[in-house]
């Protein structure tokens, strides 16, 4: 269950990542025909390596369901940056009011991958588990089991989302707040912990302990503990796995769930061991740090991918890889955006979730002591599930290997101060995770967003014009557009060479004389000025366009050509033609009245355009 929700994790945040561009690389048909193409391709490659695993048993089988699930994450992936998936998901009916049933879309399409392995893993699996479902009953099988990773997410992304929409401005407003977050996830906390566990219970076919002489001996061991609970029948993969679990946190609402084959395997001292580590789940809040977990993380990426995403599109890296990859601007720029994010996600999940889920389960494991007074139940109950799965030293991201988790009950037998030990550790290991993470979450707030969303925004458009420079050369306007952007960041001499090959080519553009004699009136490196010139097509932009910016630099042509008195009439006329900006002309005629050109040399004021 634990590599399902990192898979579906890894899936969701791949399209939520994606971003839906203005126009699709392929037309429709050539993306569906690609899109078939890709899923014919990962359902041979599925084939191919189910029939490698079916000759070593259980754990070919699981082996061969790890690899293709990996391979389905690479193929969602391509599906969705290659074939513009989401541009076309996005047009669902009401996906543009409520962007959760194009998330939806999304999950359902990665379905279809996880479709394609569960019918290509089907024989394998009746073989290994002697079970006879049909491809249909699999795969239905299949998606109730994993339907519970998913539900939170989609309950969450549903209602916030129809809550937006309601007629309900004070509502809206409560949600956007940070105080109307915060109740908006108490509220669906409140949803896992009511409504979840008995929804999981019923999606995975779970089946109340019959009465009788076991079911009353794990309920008397409950009642000592001062622990109650339902004991259902776990038919996890039939009901031959040898594991249990625990889920809920509310009495009334709380459930342990026991494989058939876990009865049939352990003696009774066993069971109560294995309830015992169950009932240290509870007791110790695990739960509830799973949700602390998970939501610490949702919370700094929520925060934090706004500024992190500009800091990394500040970078030239960005802009050097634009020029040089024939690849959308949209594609490149969900890559880059997406992938820093994705990984850490992965890494967070692997290493910190895995760490406290390890420990956890070994803090639950030391809960038999206090329960029994003993490990050797739980000891003998893991040797016997070691033997049977073989895997009694093979260690996992979430769990410590069975091995060595009998080494270290031992160890606490010898030495039961490791007990606090360990409980000392796990306390300081969330008093650290709470820190950096608090740390984490006021640097993301120090991040200068202003600064770099102007650094990110000129360089972008830098970038586009380098492209559309390159594509259209003999286009004006784009020249043009360099060469405000070129004259904006001081590049003057740059600058002055765009506006003189756009005006070889439109020579009779009101806008771009306009400019260039802007850059002739005011560039900081004085051997670009030229007034003279300035003035003849500052007049031709002006009879042409007469605006009031145009006035305006018609008026400081004049000024600077030792012309007051036509100065003032045109920033007049700049007054007539904008009387919006009417103070600003009016402060400019003041200052050529009161200062010449020659005693002011200094660079240009910023002025209304």
């Amino acid at each position: 269950m634990y590599n399902n929700l990192l898979l579906f994790l890894s899936a969701i945040f791949l399209f939520a990542m994606d971003t839906v561009p203005a126009r699709p690389l392929l037309p429709a048909w050539t993306s569906l025909l690609l899109t078939a193409l890709g899923l014919a391709l990962f359902d041979r490659l599925c084939q191919t390596l189910v029939r490698r695993s079916t000759l070593r048993g259980a754990s070919g089988f699981f082996r061969a369901e790890k690899q293709t699930q990996i391979l389905a994450l690479i193929f969602y992936a391509g599906a969705l940056h290659l074939c513009d998936a989401k541009f076309y998901l996005h047009k669902i009916p009401g996906g543009a009011t409520v962007p959760a049933l194009v998330s939806l879309a999304g999950l359902l399409f990665f379905l279809v991958f996880l479709a394609l392995i569960w019918h290509r893993t089907r024989p394998h699996y009746n073989q290994v588990f002697d079970s006879h479902h049909s491809r249909r009953s699999f795969i239905l099988s299949n998606i109730q089991t994993n339907l519970p990773i998913v539900l939170p997410w989609l309950v969450l992304s549903l209602t916030y989302d129809l809550a937006l929409i309601l007629p309900w401005p004070q509502l809206q407003e409560i949600l956007k707040s940070t105080w109307g977050n915060v109740l908006f996830y108490g509220l669906f906390l409140l949803f896992i912990l009511l409504v979840l566990p008995p929804l999981v219970r019923r999606l995975w076919q779970c089946t109340p302990l019959p009465e009788g002489l076991l079911k009353d001996q794990l309920t008397s061991f409950c009642a000592r503990q001062n622990f109650s609970a339902k004991f259902y029948h776990w038919p996890l993969f039939e009901g031959k796995v040898v594991t249990a679990a625990v889920m809920g946190i509310i009495p009334g609402l709380r459930y342990i769930l026991i494989t058939p084959a876990l009865i049939e395997t352990l003696t009774l001292n066993e069971l109560e061991s294995v309830l015992a580590h169950e009932i240290g789940h509870v007791k110790h809040r695990h739960m509830l740090l799973y949700l602390l977990l998970i939501a610490g993380f949702s919370l700094f990426v929520g925060l934090a991918a706004e500024p992190l995403t500009y800091l990394l599109l500040s970078q030239d890296l960005f802009y050097s890889l634009m020029g040089q990859i024939d690849v959308s601007m949209e594609a490149l720029l969900a890559l880059f955006t997406s992938l820093p994010l994705f990984l850490s996600m992965l890494l967070y999940f692997r290493f910190c979730f895995g760490y406290f889920i390890r420990n956890f389960e070994r803090q639950a494991d030391l809960h038999v002591f206090t329960a029994m007074g003993s490990n050797s139940g739980l000891i003998s109950a893991f040797e016997k599930i070691g033997m049977i799965t073989g895997k009694r030293d093979e260690p996992s991201w979430h769990h410590f290997g069975i091995g060595q988790r009998i080494d270290y009950l031992k160890r606490c037998e010898q030495n039961p101060g490791l007990i606090k030990q360990h409980r000392n550790k796990l306390r300081l290991s969330l008093l650290i995770y709470v820190m950096v993470m608090g740390l984490g979450l006021g640097l993301t707030r120090q991040i200068p967003i202003d600064q770099l969303t102007r650094t990110y925004e000129e360089k972008y458009t830098a970038a586009i014009l380098q492209k559309k420079l390159h594509q259209e050369p003999d286009k004006a306007l784009w020249l043009r557009l360099a060469g405000d952007l070129l004259q904006h960041q001081k590049m003057e001499q740059k600058a002055l060479t765009a506006y003189e090959q756009a005006l070889a080519l439109e020579p009779g553009n009101p806008a771009l004389m306009n400019n260039l004699a802007w850059l002739l009136l005011t560039a900081e490196n004085r051997e670009l000025r030229s007034p003279h010139r300035a003035l003849t097509l500052a007049r031709s932009a002006a009879t042409r366009a007469p605006q009031g910016f145009i006035f305006d630099t018609l008026a400081t042509a004049y000024w600077a050509n030792d012309l007051p008195a036509e100065a003032v009439s045109a920033e007049q006329q700049a007054m007539r033609a904008d009387p919006v900006n009417a103070g600003y002309y009016k402060k400019q005629a003041i200052r050529f009245l009161s200062v010449s050109y020659a005693d002011d040399l200094s660079s240009s004021q910023a002025r209304p355009e």
